[in-house]
């Protein structure tokens, strides 16, 4: 088993020097703290998290206030928590999950206080979010991995849903698409202010707009079933529809099973377009679905880091960062049809 004082000599650097990089006693350079740090995954080498601990007057763990934890961790949320543990392990912290709801503010604030976590990373963010409020009047380091309305003097990461958004429909009128619908998350998420569900919203309008297209925007409950229900409404009420835009992974699902009841080709007669997803969701559908990959992975490390920042001031300052999802191709998305299509009206 690897000791400080392998990775001292692999790091070319002095067991001192090791020490601060894991406590944060003492600042030192950030080639230097990579080194270290690069030398304990080469060595395999995991610190003493009690030591370090009682060395540093720190918990050495962070918390991760993520209220979907409740329903289980998966898809393109569980890329998130993977990747923002994974650093945090990387850096000699532990990431723990809370599954505080934003009405939990109180809640938060004891923990904190009695020394459960250095700092915290908040999920799920709403654009007026009382744990934000509560946080900085407790002067707890925290850092979003999302936005409340106004974070020009708050630290967070977070998908560029304005660039994301413009890219689909973008892809989408390339293809000769006009009649482009939405489907978001719940209503109940757009009037609680989910971050996600407004910017996604009003982004798809504007692109819509601004392009002289008729906006066809729904919100639908996170589940196969709303999503059935929500595209066998929409087509009847809109039967020149030609393509779909999805911001929910689950109503996903829902939406290609009913294209399928009805008898339509996917991409011949509709198309699908999957955004702020994970790549296993596409492959899940028949066809491929074609996908927009959340960036989850690099904005979970990103976040991690702009934590630590606050709490070591070795580490390099994080600014807030915007990451527009990445196009996946699949099989769901094609030329938009010049025939107008049958809409059952029954099943």
């Amino acid at each position: 088993m690897a000791t400080i004082l392998d990775v001292a000599r692999q790091a070319g650097v002095s067991v001192s020097t090791v020490s601060y990089a894991l406590s944060g006693a003492r600042p030192i350079r950030p080639e230097t703290r990579e080194r270290v740090e690069s030398a304990m995954r080469q060595l395999g080498y995991h610190p003493n998290a009690m030591a370090r601990s009682l060395a540093s007057r720190r918990s050495n763990v962070l918390a991760l206030i993520y209220p979907a934890v409740e329903r289980g961790v998966g898809g393109t949320g569980g890329e998130f928590v993977h990747a923002a543990a994974e650093r945090a392990r990387e850096l000699g912290y532990q990431l723990v999950l809370w599954p505080f709801r934003p009405g939990q503010t109180s809640e938060v604030g004891n923990l904190v206080r009695q020394g459960m976590a250095d700092g915290v990373l908040i999920m799920e963010v709403e654009l007026d979010d009382a744990r934000i409020d509560l946080l900085e009047r407790a002067k707890i380091p925290y850092a979003m991995i999302g936005r409340t309305r106004d974070v020009s003097h708050r630290p967070s990461v977070d998908v560029d849903f304005d660039a994301t958004v413009a890219d689909a429909i973008a892809h989408l009128t390339e293809l000769g698409h006009e009649h482009i619908a939405f489907v978001n998350h719940s209503a109940a998420s757009l009037a609680a202010g989910y971050g996600p569900t407004v910017r996604a919203g009003e982004a798809y309008i504007r692109e819509m707009t601004d392009r002289g297209l008729t906006p066809i925007a729904r919100t639908c409950e996170d589940s196969p079933l709303a999503g059935r229900e929500l595209t066998a409404e929409l087509l009847a009420a809109h039967p020149a529809i030609t393509a779909f835009v999805t911001m929910n992974e689950l109503a996903t699902f829902g939406v290609m099973a009913e294209l399928q009841q009805l008898g339509l080709k996917v991409p011949e007669q509709l198309s699908v377009l999957g955004i702020v997803t994970s790549p296993g969701v596409g492959t899940m559908s028949q066809p491929p679905l074609t996908t927009m990959h959340s960036p989850g992975e690099h904005l979970g490390r990103l976040a991690v880091e702009c934590l630590l920042s606050q709490l070591d001031a070795s580490h390099e300052p994080v600014p807030n960062r915007l990451i527009p999802c990445v196009f996946e191709p699949g099989l769901s998305v094609g030329p938009a049809r010049t025939e107008p299509v049958l809409i059952p009206q029954h099943r």
